[in-house]
């Protein structure tokens, strides 16, 4: 019997249904995203709108990882690199007056996937706390490299003039051309990772997750799997690099940095693991307490509270301030209580079975 054929069914056979919440979830995601803009309009609405891109990038971003992560048990800890990569090719192309996606985005996209190959070929042998920290030592690498980088600014970072053109055309000057660009982008992305993992390869890639042995024992080329999974999330994470580049309009090398690479797990970990729409909304979650966090306590909760004096309200009035700009005081407890009472995220929460999506 040929390998594709032997594994069980319970691995391989499963067709999600539309109604099924892998689906519907997304799509709720990505079409409130997409009517922000017709909602939020002057004012404040370019700021909500910058927010809202920055939330779906690193959403992407996640998205990337969960598909080695939440399918292929290989818990990378240098995934960061790939964002990192994707905005330098963005930022020394136009350094080098190359400012055009028709051509950068294509060059992001190959030098992503190679680096994904190199660090894959190393790592993908290995598991547990070696693959880890292969993983971290590469990124490292490719963060100290970028602090290298004096022509392109070193550790300073990199600022872009502009955004790049898109054949020519300066549309995505325009900041909600730009947001649907980006709307556009996580959806696709999305799409492409939903059909990966339920495709044959997806499938086989599940069941390696579940037992490598068992899947090489059948026949599988295990370590071909993984490192195939590695090298396009590396290239699906580098298009984040891309976005990225242009929202800023600054690269960096703390893109890359390992604390980067623990956001991603951490929003994998709020929103739930081996569930592509969980990366969805645990980034919002994550980064939406980082912004809401600050606001609550220095603009909601301090003017409640006389700031004069050493009465009790001034003592909470310095401490609301003392809470806003130590913020993670407060997001810590919030990651504690997610991973000891939702241990399938918020999407699993929600979810009584684990759809493959």
């Amino acid at each position: 019997m040929a390998p594709a054929e032997a594994v069980s069914p319970s691995t391989l056979s499963e067709r999600p249904s539309l109604l099924r919440a892998g689906v519907l979830s997304p799509l709720l995601f990505i079409a409130a995203f997409a009517l922000l803009p017709l909602v939020v309009a002057g004012g404040d609405g370019a700021f909500l709108l910058t927010i809202a891109a920055r939330i779906m990038i690193f959403a992407l971003a996640a998205l990337s990882l969960d598909l080695i992560l939440g399918y292929g048990a290989m818990v990378s800890f240098g995934h960061a690199a790939f964002i990192g990569i994707g905005a330098y090719v963005i930022g020394i192309s136009a350094e080098h007056f190359l400012e055009d996606l028709a051509l950068t985005l294509p060059l992001a996209l190959f030098i992503c996937a190679a680096f994904g190959l190199l660090m894959g070929a190393v790592s993908v042998r290995t598991s547990g706390i070696q693959f880890i920290m292969i993983t971290l030592a590469l990124s490292q690498m490719a963060y100290f490299g970028a602090t290298s980088l004096a022509r392109y600014g070193g550790d300073d970072g990199l600022t872009l003039w502009s955004r790049s053109t898109v054949f020519g055309s300066s549309i995505l000057e325009n900041d909600v051309a730009f947001y649907y660009a980006v709307v556009v982008a996580l959806a696709l992305c999305y799409g492409l990772c939903a059909l990966i993992v339920r495709s044959r390869f997806g499938r086989v890639l599940s069941g390696i997750r579940q037992s490598d042995k068992r899947m090489s024992a059948l026949g599988y080329p295990v370590d071909r799997y993984r490192l195939v999974a590695f090298v396009i999330a590396g290239a699906i994470c580098g298009v984040s690099g891309v976005l990225l580049a242009n929202l800023t309009e600054f690269v960096s090398p703390a893109y890359m940095s390992w604390g980067r690479s623990a956001d991603l797990i951490i929003i994998l970990v709020i929103g739930g693991i081996g569930r592509l729409h969980g990366a969805l909304w645990g980034a919002l979650i994550l980064l939406g307490l980082e912004d809401a966090i600050p606001f609550v306590f220095k603009d909601v909760l301090a003017p409640l509270f006389p700031a004069d004096g050493e009465s009790i309200g001034a003592s909470l009035h310095a401490a609301s301030l003392t809470i806003a700009q130590n913020w993670k005081v407060v997001l810590g407890p919030i990651l504690i209580l997610v991973a000891l009472y939702a241990r399938g995220g918020i999407v699993g929460v929600f979810s009584t079975r684990k759809d493959g999506s």
